[in-house]
């Protein structure tokens, strides 16, 4: 079996809900042959997400950690490619924290690339039926933040594990009053799924142009 653990943020901004949350939660409860799903929920608060990411791979022991947050008005699943050293806040977070070019991990590197085969990963979402691209931006909030701090525990404390960060749109509930790009929450389960399955069973990524900065 493999020990995955993937994560989902509360909601935030003036939203009611979050389907990073919602999937992960339903991705766990069916993860699919072979893979041991434990999902947790992280604040949308600066530093206090990386110290509830940091419990949950100490409590978890993973061997694989997707990380998966909201980017409302992408059309499609986004799996992203590299996290940059960047704090830089566009508005507060759940505790109205603002930071604006402050570095996650001072004296860090200034970025990390995830370590999943992440082209692989969009072929195969796509195969499922389900729109993905890969991203060359994580942005600057607090989706960022975590990758970026996960990226920096896994190299520094657990080389063993890899890990990533997924973006998905907003869900069908959240844009009934507007005209946004969305998917239903279980259109975005079989997306992680797919991701989630070919990162456990490969490490090589697949040759193929891609990618976007949306």
């Amino acid at each position: 079996m493999t020990r995955v653990l993937v994560t989902g943020f509360e909601p935030f901004g003036d939203e009611a809900t979050n389907p990073s949350w919602a999937a992960v939660r339903l991705f766990a409860d069916a993860p699919g042959a072979g893979l041991e799903v434990t999902a947790v929920e992280l604040s949308c608060v600066y530093g206090l997400a990386l110290d509830e990411l940091r419990a949950a791979v100490a409590r978890v022991e993973p061997d694989l950690v997707v990380c998966v947050g909201q980017a409302g008005g992408r059309p499609n699943v986004t799996v992203e490619r590299v996290a940059i050293n960047i704090d830089d806040a566009r508005i507060p977070d759940n505790a109205g924290r603002q930071p604006i070019d402050v570095a996650i991990v001072e004296g860090g590197p200034a970025a990390y690339f995830a370590t999943l085969p992440i082209k692989a990963c969009v072929e195969a979402v796509r195969a499922a039926g389900v729109p993905a691209a890969v991203s060359h931006t994580a942005g600057t909030f607090v989706c960022n933040h975590v990758f970026y701090g996960l990226m920096h525990l896994l190299a520094t404390e657990h080389p063993a594990a890899r890990g990533g960060f997924v973006h998905i749109p907003y869900s069908s509930d959240q844009v009934t009053d507007r005209a946004e790009p969305s998917l239903p929450v279980p259109t975005m389960v079989t997306a992680l799924r797919a991701i989630v399955t070919t990162a456990a069973s490969r490490t090589e990524d697949i040759t193929a142009p891609g990618g976007t900065t949306h």
